[in-house]
């Protein structure tokens, strides 16, 4: 188990990042019942992918706290637009989290920043499946292939995680979050893709990668579960 006790990384946080931290790890600790397990398989240095399920706006916050109880500073992609909002603004940059301009010509800016990231040897946390899930039971959808594209591409270890309870804990169309909800964040062991290095990234490649990627993630999810996924039924 990971506990919520460890000692926190500090490098690199940034002034506004820390901030944001410091203010919101208590009230985790205090009113949120979480479950962490598998931080030994994540990284203590050097690039890592984070895959995880998403759920729920809970869901960075509560992986946030996993990945620092787990001894590394998460970079998150994010949509440019939070950079634009009071205060937010400053802690996204403080980060050094990655905005992406979806659907315009600057999205590739993106893919560049989180190259440059993982070349720098930072912990960068990704949704494979772009946005939440819409499967009425909350299951992993399919994911897109652009993590598999730059796992494969800069031969960087993917993690995968799965969460479960924060689609409680902060209900769509809720702003105030339900205390003493119990989340569950479990990490897996690096997603094996090491036959697929040096491939040519054709479709198939690509599909084949995320393929296992999610596969990671929603195996996790039915442990966390403890029920069996619609496709194994």
């Amino acid at each position: 188990m990971v506990a919520l006790t460890a000692r926190l990384p500090r490098r690199g946080r940034g002034f506004w990042y820390s901030v944001a931290i410091d203010l919101l790890w208590p009230l985790v600790v205090v009113f949120v019942r979480m479950r962490m397990a598998g931080g030994a398989n994540v990284p203590r240095e050097g690039k890592v992918l984070l895959a995880s399920n998403h759920v729920s706006f809970a869901d960075p916050v509560t992986l946030t706290a996993f990945t620092l109880a787990s001894g590394r500073v998460p970079r998150y992609l994010a949509k440019a637009s939070l950079w634009k909002v009071p205060v937010l603004g400053w802690v996204m940059s403080g980060g050094k989290h990655i905005p992406v301009d979806r659907g315009t010509v600057r999205a590739g800016q993106a893919v560049d920043a989180m190259r440059d990231a993982l070349d720098d040897g930072q912990c960068v946390i990704v949704y494979p499946e772009g946005t939440f899930t819409n499967d009425p039971d909350g299951w992993p959808m399919r994911g897109k292939n652009g993590v598999a594209r730059m796992a494969l591409e800069s031969r960087t270890p993917v993690v995968p995680v799965a969460q479960w309870g924060t689609q409680r804990l902060l209900p769509p169309g809720r702003f105030v979050p339900r205390p003493f909800t119990k989340v569950h964040v479990v990490a897996g062991a690096p997603v094996d893709l090491s036959d697929l290095y040096g491939l040519e990234p054709t479709k198939q490649v690509l599909d084949e990668a995320t393929r296992r990627i999610m596969a990671a993630i929603t195996t996790l999810l039915v442990g966390v579960r403890e029920l069996p996924h619609p496709e194994s039924r």
